[in-house]
């Protein structure tokens, strides 16, 4: 898996790699994750340039408020254990 490029955001880490024909796009907040795959097969020749276009910033604003659940939902798991 090789880093292709990576996307400037004042909220979140934006990676894109390049692994087994796929684009793996992932987003990094703190301790949390997320990564979505995307087939080459499945993009019109765009290459990254139509990776680019589809993590839009509408798209990224579902991601960080998915990140606002994650840690919800990790404190409550742990506060539950204390």
């Amino acid at each position: 898996m090789r880093i292709i490029a990576e996307l400037p955001h004042p909220q979140c880490k934006i990676s894109i790699f390049s692994m087994n024909q796929k684009f793996i796009v992932k987003f990094e907040q703190g301790p949390y994750e997320q990564s979505y795959k995307i087939s080459e097969l499945d993009l019109t020749g765009g290459g990254v340039n139509e990776v680019f276009q589809i993590i839009d910033e509408e798209f990224i604003e579902t991601v960080i408020e998915r990140f606002k659940t994650m840690r919800t939902d990790f404190i409550v798991a742990y506060q539950k254990q204390q």
